[in-house]
């Protein structure tokens, strides 16, 4: 079936654009602003409120980062029965034109508190001395600086090009983009593992793992390809594309969500703890221990099952993956256990004093199961335990509400669909065997 054939179908957004910063992007920026006022009128340290923004940034940037990567990754396998729904993917990245502002309280909070612990080290440790050559303010704001102008530089690329191949329907844009897209891949893999470094794991810096950056890679995955298929599926919901994109692309969908999401995930996840364990080194090990004790450990366990074996499980078949009435709410439940990764990531915090008191594991566990901080005089368990706070929901929300909500902005003027793409009419007859 032909591009014509399927143009009585509304492929623009219209109005939808700026209701939806009116009323989804200015309430998630006002709920930001309630996050803050409660750290004003309550007990809860800066540091602890930056820790659950860090956490909700962090899923927002996964999900446009993950935009970017399956951009790249159509144009580098030039792929044809993605081109239906490659839009959609081109304005979630689009974010990243922007999402350095988010970025900014982290950055405040890296030279106002003690939200990274390098920030302020102590003249007698040697390890965290060490690392000043790489990890000191300005060259971690270089670097940050450097990240967002590589993802916002290709984003905004990608989408110019896409979008001005819609009127002139040149096919020399699409070899353009294809012979970008090789190193571009590269760009993206290296300074996302750098991003990720500096800005999650370094949030305890005596602590490390080669694993870290490829099991954030396998995240951004997850939430953005459950964050496509939800999409999607809304705006067929509100009247719009609801002939180029079918069952079939939705079908394929799942199956990157399946292989990306959750199974590379688990592979990813698992190896970096059976390697971790089985090492045995305490600056180690001890990131893992926190969380399997207290209330860490019940959100251990609902990753286990709830970002793998469920998922797994639902979307072994392919039949899950073309009723578009299920599909959607698997993902709903994903993007959920999704922020719980990410939060699982960000939020505890690594008991550094308690490491270096001890000299062998079983003592590591005893002591932290049994006894007391000497200088605060508070149970080692109870200080490093779980303690959600409202202020968390508020972040999580707010930032997700001001990402969603200016999404449309980016292609608010342009089709929903690359109408201009060679590759249009394969997508559009494609069909799953």
């Amino acid at each position: 079936m032909t591009t014509t054939e399927r143009c009585n179908e509304n492929r623009q957004l219209g109005d939808l654009a700026a209701r939806a910063v009116v009323f989804i992007a200015l309430p998630g920026a006002l709920l930001v602003a309630l996050g803050i006022l409660m750290t004003f009128k309550s007990d809860l340290t800066w540091e602890r409120f930056l820790r659950g923004y860090v956490a909700a940034f962090c899923f927002v940037l996964t999900i446009c980062l993950g935009g970017l990567f399956f951009t790249i990754l159509q144009h580098l396998s030039r792929a044809g029965w993605s081109v239906a729904v490659r839009r959609v993917a081109e304005a979630l990245a689009a974010n990243l034109r922007w999402i350095w502002i988010l970025f900014i309280p982290i950055a405040i909070g890296m030279y106002k508190t003690h939200l990274y612990e390098w920030t302020h080290v102590p003249p007698d440790d040697e390890l965290l001395g060490n690392k000043e050559i790489f990890l000191n303010p300005t060259f971690w704001m270089i670097r940050a600086a450097f990240y967002f102008a590589v993802w916002g530089g290709l984003a905004h690329f990608f989408l110019r090009n896409s979008i001005a191949q819609d009127a002139d329907g040149d096919p020399k844009t699409t070899l353009r983009m294809a012979r970008v897209a090789a190193p571009a891949m590269i760009v993206y893999a290296l300074t996302q593992s750098f991003a990720v470094i500096d800005w999650v794991m370094s949030l305890e810096p005596k602590w490390f793992s080669t694993m870290f950056g490829v099991y954030f890679f396998a995240a951004s995955c997850f939430g953005f390809l459950a964050t496509l298929i939800l999409v999607c599926y809304l705006l067929q919901r509100s009247g719009r594309v609801t002939e180029s994109i079918t069952a079939e692309h939705y079908q394929d969908m799942g199956k990157f969500l399946f292989a990306f999401g959750v199974v590379f995930w688990a592979y990813i996840a698992y190896s970096q703890y059976m390697l971790i364990w089985y090492a045995d080194i305490p600056e180690e090990t001890t990131w893992f221990i926190v969380r399997q004790l207290g209330g860490w450990r019940g959100l251990s366990i609902l990753l286990i099952l709830g970002h793998f074996v469920g998922p797994f499980l639902l979307l072994l078949s392919r039949h899950p993956k073309r009723w578009t009435n299920v599909l959607p709410a698997i993902c709903v439940w994903m993007l959920f256990i999704h922020f719980i990764d990410m939060y699982w990531l960000v939020l505890p915090e690594y008991p550094a004093e308690l490491v270096a008191s001890v000299s062998t594991y079983p003592q590591l566990i005893e002591a932290f199961e049994n006894g007391i901080d000497p200088a605060t005089g508070i149970p080692w368990l109870a200080r490093y335990d779980m303690h959600p706070h409202l202020a968390d929901a508020c972040c999580l929300l707010g930032l997700a509400g001001i990402v969603l909500g200016l999404t449309g902005l980016s292609v608010r003027n342009a089709s929903l669909i690359p109408i201009g793409d060679p590759r249009l009419p394969e997508s559009l007859a494609f069909e799953n065997f």
